[in-house]
């Protein structure tokens, strides 16, 4: 069956290569987008931005892991889905302490640098979402990819929300709120990822 095995392992090296271009891509975009929430966050003093911008950062350090593990056995690729779960549930923790914070210490961001960037930052994850959606199913590695990229169209609307809310109210608790939701989406997700890779790893070890 020599045959077979060959044709088999061309079909991972194809595979594997379609996979390792589109991170590729997503990875640059959503490091180059990262530093620019990251910047309009702090200029704005907006938690809404800065959460999103950590989920950018984030993002960019799962699409890097993803690309390293891509081409290996069934074992790496849960263990990259797991510090990807950790990674959410950092980030997650770190956004509800910011959260905190600024409802401690009030002071109503600058809402059109949040709705603008938001925008920007839409047009990003709708991008990133489209590549990564054929690969969703392919294995445990990518399907973590994908829904950390549907998590960011879901902050990003939920950024421009809170831009249009605090813009009509003139108060600091839109933002503040969106910024919770939004940690609350990270510690959500980090369980079901962690769950999932720790299920596949068991499983990786048995056979």
């Amino acid at each position: 069956m020599p045959g077979c095995c060959e044709s088999g392992a061309r079909a991972s090296e194809v595979l594997a290569g379609r996979q390792r271009r589109t991170l590729g891509i997503v990875l640059a975009i959503n490091a180059a987008m990262f530093a620019v929430e990251a910047a309009a966050g702090l200029i704005a003093g907006s938690v809404a931005l800065l959460a999103d911008s950590l989920d950018m950062l984030g993002d960019a350090l799962v699409y890097g892991l993803s690309l390293y593990v891509v081409a290996r056995g069934a074992r790496w690729k849960a263990g990259s889905a797991m510090v990807k779960g950790l990674v959410q549930l950092a980030f997650g923790l770190s956004v509800l302490g910011v959260a905190l914070y600024k409802a401690l210490h009030p002071a109503p961001p600058a809402a059109e640098v949040i709705g603008g960037i938001g925008l920007l930052a839409l047009a990003a994850n709708t991008a990133c979402a489209w590549l990564l959606l054929r690969h969703r199913h392919e294995d445990v590695n990518m399907h973590s990819v994908w829904l950390c990229s549907r998590n960011d169209l879901v902050s990003n609307l939920a950024v421009i929300l809170a831009g249009g809310l605090v813009a009509a109210s003139g108060s600091h608790w839109p933002d503040v709120v969106v910024g919770l939701a939004i940690a609350a989406l990270f510690l959500k997700t980090a369980a079901g990822v962690v769950g999932r890779s720790a299920a596949a790893w068991r499983q990786a070890g048995a056979s």
